[in-house]
């Protein structure tokens, strides 16, 4: 076999000898109808400024432990067509925040296949709270990837593929990277949650609260308050108010999509998972080329932490946009211009562009 065939076989037998066993035995395995379950309109959600784009695929696939997640597969109708890019958001994200992106994706060639995590969005939650972000194993997150991957993205969509993440996601990204090397061409990895900053309690204190409530059986628990509309003043997100209030609305609108604070487990999951992929041998192991798009003005996912990850990681490369904060696909353009030529230029060929963001600031983002 030569080509895609041959991709195509070696991605069947991977996930069948994935983690020493078979992937999706028994009860596990996922049963989902590719066709959308109800109505177009009843899984995906426009509001005003932020329509679907195009006419995808949508529907729901059973994750890991059988939860049910939510997936949508975006055409592009571009003459060529370049391959799928898997976008793999980020923690208290949905699919309709990213509707912009997807639809500039689509636009240069690429077809785009995404989910919404388990117990967030359009998802199953996983505690009788809704608001409450909530993971049993952070690996869980993982095999729902490989599972999306095996089951929606191989036989509904176009190689080669690429992989599109966004902080929680960049996480969950670089734990699997070491088994994705037959699969994905190339990753994109906007401000991967490496660290934590911008909380007002220190990160080692959120840690040793999180590992006690944890291991004591209040995983469940939450370390800060609920806010379900926060204001655009003094966010970590964005410096960019209209894309801040389109993404408001979203939630204002269907409010079932909304997330509130991560539990305690949550917490303690993300920390272990964060360890694992800062270590050298884990870098190490990552042969899959990747640029990571570091955010120099990020309260969440401080630089200095994806500037220390890039030093150990020999197939990645970080291009930094100074003055930009945590979500820079939903910054201003002059900040998000710089990650999409990253990304264009990085995807599905070549080489990252030469940033110059100091040409491209105003005086009031230097301050900033």
């Amino acid at each position: 076999l030569a080509g895609t065939a041959a991709l195509r076989l070696r991605f069947r037998l991977f996930s069948l000898t994935w983690d020493g066993a078979q992937a999706y035995p028994g009860k596990h395995e996922t049963r989902f109808n590719r066709e959308a379950v109800a109505g177009m309109d009843a899984i995906l959600h426009a509001t005003p400024g932020n329509p679907i784009p195009g006419t995808p695929l949508v529907g729901f696939f059973e994750g890991h432990r059988g939860v049910k997640l939510r997936y949508a597969v975006f055409r592009s109708n571009a003459d060529k067509t370049l391959g799928t890019i898997v976008l793999v958001h980020g923690r208290n994200e949905a699919i309709e925040k990213y509707f912009e992106t997807i639809r500039e994706l689509n636009d240069r060639g690429f077809w785009v296949a995404t989910y919404d995590f388990r117990g967030q969005g359009g998802s199953e939650r996983l505690l009788k709270d809704p608001r409450k972000g909530h993971v049993g194993r952070f690996d869980h997150y993982v095999r729902d990837l490989e599972i999306f991957l095996e089951q929606i993205v191989l036989p509904d969509t176009r190689l080669p593929f690429f992989l599109l993440a966004h902080s929680t996601g960049g996480l969950i990204a670089l734990k699997a990277a070491p088994r994705l090397a037959n699969r994905i061409e190339r990753m994109v990895l906007t401000a991967p949650f490496v660290g934590l900053g911008g909380q007002k309690t220190s990160p080692e204190n959120i840690r040793r609260l999180a590992t006690l409530a944890s291991i004591t059986g209040f995983g469940a628990i939450t370390l800060n308050k609920d806010e379900a509309i926060k204001p655009f003043e003094g966010n970590p997100l964005t410096t960019d108010e209209y894309r801040f209030a389109r993404n408001q609305k979203i939630l204002i609108e269907h409010p079932e999509l909304a997330l509130g604070p991560p539990t305690a487990r949550w917490l303690y999951e993300s920390q272990k998972a964060i360890d694992d992929v800062r270590r050298p041998g884990h870098l190490a192991s990552i042969t899959v080329p990747t640029v990571i798009i570091a955010p120099g003005n990020d309260p969440i996912v401080p630089f200095h932490f994806q500037e220390s990850l890039a030093q150990y990681f020999r197939a990645g490369q970080l291009v930094p946009v100074p003055g930009a904060r945590h979500e820079i696909l939903q910054e201003q353009d002059r900040y998000r211009k710089q990650a999409l030529a990253a990304l264009f230029a990085f995807i599905p060929g070549g080489e990252p562009e030469e940033v110059d963001p100091v040409g491209e600031l105003t005086d009031s983002a230097l301050e900033a």
